[in-house]
């Protein structure tokens, strides 16, 4: 997968860890969800947890601006430490194959698209997908299940 900065990041890198993979926009309204984002990271990063954060511009135009102009709002406005990736598309012929694989393996209200920015995929240490999260699906409203994935 292709960062924020550019380079190439596997996905290998973040093998036996619990992931919750995101894709954001800086202009939505869910985008106050990145404090709580942030607070999960903190408080269980030290346990294995890893965030990854995909912007995604399919929706609104809700991700405008390069990743870098991207990164740098998450930075100061909400303190983001979790990894960022460059933006991506996740419907569509466009679709990056990563998120492909997680609407099709875990369909939502839509069947295997993507409703809308903020839907959030947990991953087991293992690679199994263990829960989507709709966008309205707060990261408070995450923390039990993600304690359990953790146990």
């Amino acid at each position: 997968m292709r960062a924020q900065d550019g380079s190439m990041v596997s996905l290998n890198d973040y093998r036996d860890k619990v992931l919750l993979i995101v894709n954001t926009a800086t202009g939505c309204g869910f985008t106050p969800q990145y404090e709580g984002l942030e607070k999960l990271y903190k408080t269980y990063y030290e346990q294995g947890f890893e965030i990854l954060d995909f912007p995604c511009d399919q929706f609104g135009h809700q991700a405008p601006g390069s990743d870098a102009e991207i990164h740098e709002f998450c930075m100061l406005k909400y303190d983001t430490t979790f990894p960022q990736f460059g933006k991506i598309e996740v419907n569509g012929e466009g679709a990056d194959p990563l998120y492909r694989y997680l609407a099709s393996h875990n369909g939502g209200l839509l069947g295997g698209a993507i409703k809308w920015n903020f839907t959030k995929f947990l991953i087991a240490r293992d690679g199994k997908i263990l829960k989507r999260y709709a966008p309205m699906d707060t990261p408070e409203k995450i923390e039990a299940d993600l304690k359990a994935a953790l146990s």
